[in-house]
């Protein structure tokens, strides 16, 4: 009797999947046929080699791996898994996408706060840019210790989505006089920018005028 040759036939097969940018991702499949079938694989139609983020697998029980680690946005497309032995081949096909990676950017003044002066009494704005990637987080100080926002909101932070943020105290006080500080922080640093404030009295105030 002459020897008996079956054609591949996948067992298990991977569907369509995402990975994120950076980590590993893998991919499976369980191939039988005789002889035993050698894999490739292909990426929108090119051999995928080997290579420092690229392994290929084979276990004892017959699964076949492709191990991408880590993973880049070079590696999105279409893979094709060709199965061949003497008896002929077969094939599948799975879209892979890939998911960027957040891209991180410390935190940076567009416009800094500015020293000022006004005659006590009279409302003020400390207002200064910040972009970063997350969003920052905003912190403000007086004199070195963190401003408490009470309930009366004389003093109160505002800010909106192009980064822009402000401290604005109404009425001002004497005691309002002082170096305040905004300092933006998020997952990639903190950045921060002093500015002094001045608060007239008022005689003195009319006297300049």
């Amino acid at each position: 009797m002459g020897d008996c040759f079956f054609r591949p036939y996948f067992l298990q097969a991977p569907g369509d999947m995402v990975a994120h940018e950076g980590r590993l991702c893998r991919l499976d499949c369980k191939v039988s046929g005789l002889p035993t079938p050698e894999l490739s694989w292909l990426l929108d139609g090119k051999p995928v080699r080997a290579d420092a983020s690229h392994r290929l697998l084979i276990r004892e029980n017959g699964i076949h791996s492709l191990i991408i680690d880590p993973v880049s946005q070079n590696d999105a497309g279409t893979y094709t898994c060709i199965a061949t032995n003497k008896a002929g081949q077969n094939a599948f096909n799975l879209d892979l996408n890939v998911v960027a990676k957040e891209v991180m950017q410390i935190p940076m003044f567009l416009e800094k706060l500015l020293n000022s002066g006004v005659p006590e009494g009279h409302p003020v704005r400390l207002e200064g840019r910040v972009v970063g990637m997350p969003p920052p987080v905003f912190y403000w100080k007086k004199d070195n210790e963190t401003i408490v926002f009470s309930d009366d909101q004389r003093i109160s932070m505002h800010q909106d989505m192009t980064g822009y943020v402000c401290l604005l105290i109404q009425p001002t006080k004497k005691d309002d006089a002082g170096w305040y500080t905004l300092s933006a922080k998020n997952e990639a640093g903190i950045v921060s920018c002093t500015a002094r404030l001045d608060i007239y009295g008022r005689y003195s105030y009319y006297m300049i005028e």
